[in-house]
């Protein structure tokens, strides 16, 4: 299976089950309408788990351009395959937000608040407020990529007092899971100012999404603060990423 195409059903995974978790909590008549942002966060962080176990292994699962780009920058992965890789990370991200709205299409018009629409398909901050809702995102997105290695390196290492290599089993059988739960509580720490995208094609293409598929009274996509959820978490990725290998975590 192509990189690509493994990038681009691993991010759509994530939106299904990402944005499909907001719209459970938000829309009119869900079962879970209103159990709150630790459902949220939750589902977040299981969405990962879900998406990087299941294309791990053929593309590495980056399933976000702020990793693309963080490892990247550090020379662990290639720039010539980058732009293929956010292409397919937006396409999938797109496909995911449909797909989430055809899994809810009665409840839509059973929701009367535009902005709980939007919210399903893409962040917006709690208090609007261009330089410190950047500065929130630059900071989470930064411990996902620092965290993102920080995990990676110790399955590299890992082994048993008897020399036995168990770095495969925990890169293949524990690392998604942690990586879930790396993102379950970023969210809980520091999701609360913007919704945490972290992820600028988990945004960026459901918003796009939004302004295209009929939802009726969906209002407009709020164009003027997507460009903060794009640009801040792809150098806060870029961050993190130089930060792990500056101190020499990478190495020990």
């Amino acid at each position: 299976m192509s990189v690509y195409l493994a990038e681009a059903i691993g991010t759509m995974i994530l939106v299904i089950l990402g944005d499909g978790v907001v719209a459970n909590v938000l829309l009119g008549r869900s079962k879970g309408q209103n159990s709150g942002w630790i459902v949220i966060s939750t589902g977040w962080g299981l969405a990962v788990a879900i998406a990087v176990y299941a294309v791990g292994r053929l593309s590495g699962a980056h399933i976000n351009p702020a990793v693309t780009f963080g490892l990247a920058s550090i020379g662990a992965f290639s720039w010539s395959q980058v732009p293929g890789y956010v292409l397919a990370q937006m396409v999938g991200a797109v496909l995911g937000a449909a797909i989430v709205w055809l899994a809810y299409l009665p409840h839509w018009a059973e929701t009367e608040d535009a902005s709980a629409k939007l919210a399903v398909f893409c962040t917006a901050p709690a208090i609007p407020n261009r330089g410190a809702n950047f500065l929130t995102e630059l900071i989470a997105t930064a411990m996902l990529l620092f965290g993102i290695l920080a995990i990676s390196a110790n399955s590299n290492a890992f082994a048993t007092p008897g020399d036995v290599d168990l770095s495969v089993v925990f890169s293949t059988g524990l690392q998604p899971l942690l990586v879930g739960f790396l993102v379950w509580s970023i969210g809980l720490s520091l999701g609360g100012p913007t919704g945490y995208a972290i992820n600028p094609a988990r945004d960026l293409g459901p918003r796009i999404a939004h302004a295209i598929l009929p939802i009726s009274g969906k209002g407009d996509a709020n164009w003027g603060y997507s460009w903060i959820p794009v640009l801040a978490p792809i150098l806060g990725g870029i961050l993190g990423a130089l930060l792990f290998s500056i101190v020499g975590f990478d190495r020990f």
